[in-house]
């Protein structure tokens, strides 16, 4: 199954970085492949963490599917989790963390593991889902740019530095 996660540390408050990942009505705006999101609804969970739920299209050259998730907003964790609930796929599960490193700089991590329930969309879509979600941390960051403002590397101490993968894991092949 097709696994990606990277860390990638970011001139921008761990709070922020929360908030805009959390934002998911923006994301047609500025995240890889997302053409569409439909707000489906927000609640609270038992614990009090908000939990939104939403649907999402996927597009890539002429194929778009469309797919449902749930995301459970850990603020005081600073850890986002998303569980799929229904679309093309046999399982897709993400998680965000945010990693305070003073006022004004965080450690973003980002995990995703997916499989195609065909065979066939895995081989069409997995490429493209593989390469986007190597683009993800810099598009996140690049947004909060946009919203929060650039900030001084020499005021935060932060530098930048390419997106480093640690873990990823090509798709499967067929048996």
């Amino acid at each position: 199954m097709p696994q990606f996660q990277t860390s990638r540390r970011v001139a921008h408050s761990a709070t922020d970085m929360f908030d805009l990942v959390a934002d998911v009505e923006r994301y047609p705006e500025f995240v890889p492949l997302c053409e569409s999101l439909k707000l489906i609804g927000r609640t609270r969970d038992a614990a009090g963490h908000d939990v939104i739920t939403a649907r999402m299209t996927a597009a890539y050259k002429m194929l778009r599917e469309s797919f449902t998730s749930r995301a459970v907003l850990d603020r005081e964790a600073k850890v986002i989790r998303v569980a799929y609930l229904d679309g093309p796929f046999r399982r897709l599960e993400n998680v965000w963390t945010f990693k305070p490193l003073g006022d004004e700089s965080c450690d973003v991590g980002f995990s995703i593991a997916y499989e195609f329930r065909s065979m066939i969309l895995q081989t069409l879509m997995g490429a493209a889902f593989d390469k986007a979600f190597r683009k993800f941390a810099a598009a996140f960051e690049e947004r909060a740019d946009k919203v929060y403002g650039k900030k001084s590397s020499a005021r935060t101490g932060v530098q930048p530095a390419p997106d480093l993968p640690l873990k990823a894991t090509p798709p499967a092949e067929a048996s």
